[in-house]
């Protein structure tokens, strides 16, 4: 399948489903929060390594997590029944997408995200569609993760940690979250054996897509989800 050339001043994306068997569909255009909304809204998300152009993907099969089916194992319960972490929204977004591209990983030779990505999703942040969880230990920031939200999809992006656990009770804690707000699923992506553990799984991407076009439907949770501040709206995503 051809790979789709993206103009700077459309936002449009050709059908995720032309992706090719890797899963790339588009390259060029840019981070706008109303290209990255879009791109969201239609199954399709940016990944690429610094110096290379802007690369559109939409992975066959996709990974998702229903929030109500996160695996909880017997020493993370034990982690988030002690309180020896605290968890909190959206009051740190910077710093938790700027560890997520710092932190070292195993079997991982620098980041993909850049500091372009850094800046677009500040921005989405800013505007009240991306967001973040922290998890702090003795008032230190030691995990996180932030992603994306439209309708009742949270789009999971990264996370971090630099201690154990610490990103798995972010992630228990987001999943409470969207669970008392009923969001309907978490957008993994990737397949991984790590997500896999935690109650992840996959299914086609034109069955994602099909479940996609209904959650982006619903009302978005805008704003920051910390503070109380957040309100529930209506998002209209061309098509």
């Amino acid at each position: 399948m051809s790979i789709y050339l993206l103009a700077d001043d459309v936002f449009d994306f050709p059908s995720a489903n032309l992706a090719n068997k890797d899963g790339l569909l588009a390259i060029g255009g840019d981070l706008s929060p109303e290209r990255l909304i879009i791109a969201y809204s239609s199954g399709i998300f940016p990944w690429y390594s610094e110096g290379e152009p802007i690369l559109w993907w939409s992975l066959d099969p996709r990974m998702v997590m229903k929030p109500t089916e996160m695996k909880v194992t017997k020493s993370l319960r034990r982690t988030i029944d002690s309180n020896k972490y605290s968890c909190s929204f959206d009051t740190n977004f910077d710093k938790v997408i700027e560890m997520c591209a710092n932190v070292e990983r195993k079997d991982q030779d620098g980041t993909w995200i850049s500091e372009d990505m850094i800046a677009a999703y500040k921005e989405l942040h800013r505007l009240g569609f991306a967001h973040s969880v922290e998890t702090y230990c003795d008032n230190e920031l030691i995990g996180g993760l932030y992603g994306v939200s439209i309708g009742s999809i949270f789009c999971g992006e990264s996370m971090f940690h630099t201690k154990t656990d610490a990103s798995k009770v972010a992630l228990y804690n987001l999943c409470e979250f969207l669970i008392h707000n009923n969001f309907d699923i978490i957008d993994v992506q990737q397949d991984t054996p790590h997500f896999r553990r935690m109650g992840a799984y996959t299914i086609p991407r034109k069955d994602f897509l099909k479940l996609l076009k209904t959650y982006v439907k619903h009302p978005s949770l805008v704003g920051n989800w910390g503070d109380g501040s957040a309100s529930w709206k209506e998002v209209v995503i061309s098509e």
